[in-house]
């Protein structure tokens, strides 16, 4: 049989709704935790397990980001488990966490553990702030905390450095700048994914922005960061974390709460793979298109799924215009059309697809991806702070330039 028989006979549907989140946990988001980042995922952790109905001593397997600080054996011990048969580590940074439950639910389903933990947890404020460059000089640059890597990230610096592209934002602002040339696209388009994020944040307690309306006024008022780029197109930067508990459906149908069944999750680093994992992105021959749409066509195989079929959608949204870019990608509109579809009121609470129902990272916190995983199991459980009204199918996606993950969440029938 030939791989795309193997992929189109077994893989495909090989693990839709076998898995599923039984258990989630989130510590406070804020500027200055004043605690360790073990301690920030012991906390997150301790609570997921609880929420699961589970005790700590229950976890066989521990997942987690290659970016965290924290080691799956220092969370073993710190949690006092006595036997971790299963730990893997998945990508980096916002990239990472549909890819971890990827791990999570390869893990059980090949009998190599029966309950897998998945953890985020980072200082991302007060200590190591993602959002800015490195040292340029000893090969750095790219955002604080992340370091080159032997034939990968480094390799292209050559043709950014010089020029003063070292950190984040500028490489988004010349993906959005590239979408305005090409499609007409503008600034206030972006500014209604920033409206609606900071919309449900105010809904929500637990949200950094909680008590922070925002207003198209503030928003094209503020401050530009990295042109057409302004301040509250930008995600937070967050102190604490996430985690959430994986298991069987069977299992998971014997816990406390209504499992959030995992229909599919996919990876992808594209059809034309390339070395590092952001500024190298600005090589290929499109901008406008990223890894996401890659993934969206693998995940949506798998799920048996459709745009059509999503009732809400968490969207990682380290800026504005990665959230316009998916909304073109994960096929909710065609290529050009993210700004008007953004703007026409379709992302909004009460729109054909809400986004980001906690605030997401723009306005909620910004926890890698993990809390939008925790976030949608919310929604399926019926418990959001700006529920859907029966939501049963929730798109969660984790992305990066270059490599992206996502996942499918269904309510159980």
């Amino acid at each position: 049989m030939t791989p795309a028989g193997l992929r189109d006979g077994i893989t495909v549907a090989g693990h839709r709704d076998r898995c599923a989140i039984s258990g989630i946990g989130a510590t406070g988001f804020s500027s200055n935790s004043g605690r360790s980042t073990l301690s920030l995922a012991v906390e997150a952790s301790l609570a997921a397990v609880a929420d699961a109905g589970l005790r700590p001593s229950d976890v066989d397997g521990v997942v987690r980001c290659d970016m965290d600080a924290v080691a799956h054996n220092d969370l073993a011990e710190a949690l006092g488990l006595p036997d971790v048969t299963y730990w893997g580590s998945s990508g980096p940074g916002g990239a990472a966490p549909g890819g971890m439950i990827g791990q999570a639910v390869g893990a059980v389903l090949s009998g190599q553990a029966t309950t897998v933990l998945a953890f985020r947890s980072l200082n991302g404020r007060s200590g190591a702030r993602f959002g800015r460059s490195g040292a340029v000089g000893s090969g750095g640059g790219g955002g604080a905390g992340w370091r080159p890597r032997a034939g990968g990230r480094g390799t292209y610096d050559e043709f950014f450095f010089p020029y003063g592209l070292v950190a984040p934002g500028q490489l988004f602002s010349l993906l959005a700048r590239r979408h305005m040339i090409e499609f007409g696209t503008t600034g206030e388009q972006l500014g209604h994914i920033a409206l609606a994020c900071r919309a449900r944040a105010n809904a929500n307690p637990a949200a950094q922005m909680a008590d922070r309306p925002l207003t198209m006024e503030d928003y094209l008022s503020a401050r530009m960061i990295s042109s057409p780029l302004r301040l509250f197109d930008y995600c937070l930067e967050t102190d604490g974390a996430c985690a959430v508990v994986v298991t069987s459906a069977a299992r998971a149908a014997d816990g406390p709460q209504p499992p959030a069944l995992i229909r599919a999750v996919a990876q992808s680093a594209g059809p034309e793979p390339q070395l590092g994992f952001l500024f190298p992105t600005l090589l290929r021959d499109s901008l406008t298109t990223q890894t996401s749409k890659s993934v969206a066509d693998v995940l949506y195989r798998r799920a048996g799924l459709g745009p059509g079929d999503v009732d809400v959608a968490q969207f990682y949204d380290c800026f504005t215009i990665t959230v316009l870019l998916q909304l073109e990608d994960y096929g909710f509109c065609a290529k050009g059309e993210g700004g008007p579809f953004a703007a026409s009121g379709a992302i909004d609470k009460g729109g054909s697809l809400p986004i980001n129902t906690s605030g997401g990272h723009l306005s909620e916190g910004y926890i890698h991806g993990l809390n939008h995983i925790v976030e949608g199991v919310r929604q399926i459980r019926g418990t959001s702070t700006s529920q859907v009204p029966g939501a049963e199918v929730c798109l969660v996606t984790s992305g990066l330039p270059v490599t992206s993950s996502a996942l499918v969440l269904r309510r159980a029938s």
